[in-house]
């Protein structure tokens, strides 16, 4: 973790009369959500402590921090001082999580909407799944759906609108693409981002007690381009429960 001074403040809006979100900045970057990480980070710390007293929880997104209390336990303006002061001097985390390295199949099936963005974007479908495959994306928050990861760090080359009429149906643990961002479906449901690949990896368990959703903001992303037969063989290991997802982490993490 690094202190910069150059940082601007940040800003707390009040949302109720039991929730602070701690702001900041106003766009998708890095070095914004460096200082999400960095005071999530410094949060986590307290609260092991026993420092947050009446803090239910804290929900990090892109650019802000959403504090969660409980007002019968804790005083409002007290605990907007104190996150004032703790944003002040929280610093930034370039990351904070797990790297993984994530299996996808990107054959036909698994990517509708592979050869009509390569066609868009002037290069084969080979080129796509390189530049998708090169590239370490890094998750920036959770949202929409339990588990959805979105990641920051799709190349400029493959910046693509949203599709004009979404999907009515996206296939569960589809890998997806929408202007500079990257995505996964961890369920079945709706979508307008555009499908490039499929992992075979369960994103979501509700059984796992300690770690539900797969990824976590501050985790590193890198796809691993697989056929179609070891997409087959690692989704009967995941349904079958046998999947050792420590395989997938960079050599040292722990999930």
């Amino acid at each position: 973790m690094t202190n910069e001074l150059a940082h601007p403040p940040a800003r707390l809006l009040s949302v109720g009369d039991a929730a602070w979100t701690v702001e900041f900045g106003n766009a998708i970057d890095p070095a914004i959500h460096g200082r999400v990480l960095g005071f999530s980070s410094l949060l986590d710390t307290l609260s092991n402590d026993g420092r947050l007293d009446g803090v239910v929880e804290w929900v990090p997104t892109f650019r802000s921090v959403t504090v969660h209390f409980d007002p019968l336990r804790t005083d409002a303006l007290a605990l907007h001082d104190l996150l004032a002061e703790l944003a002040g001097k929280s610093g930034s985390l370039s990351a904070a999580g797990c790297r993984w390295r994530i299996p996808v199949c990107f054959d036909a099936d698994c990517a509708p909407d592979l050869d009509e963005v390569a066609a868009a974007k002037g290069m084969s479908r080979e080129e796509v799944v390189r530049l998708m495959t090169e590239t370490v994306f890094t998750v920036y928050m959770l949202g929409f759906l339990p588990g959805f990861p979105y990641l920051g760090g799709l190349p400029e080359a493959l910046d693509m609108p949203r599709l004009a009429t979404p999907r009515k149906v996206v296939p569960s643990r589809s890998i997806a693409i929408a202007g500079r961002m990257c995505a996964a479906y961890p369920w079945e449901s709706p979508g307008g981002w555009r499908l490039l690949g499929r992992t075979p990896l369960r994103l979501f368990d509700a059984a796992n007690a300690r770690r539900p959703a797969l990824l976590a903001p501050g985790d590193q992303v890198v796809w691993q381009a697989v056929d179609r037969e070891t997409f087959d063989a690692f989704e009967r290991e995941c349904a079958a429960g046998r999947f050792d997802l420590s395989s997938l982490l960079t050599e040292g993490e722990t999930a």
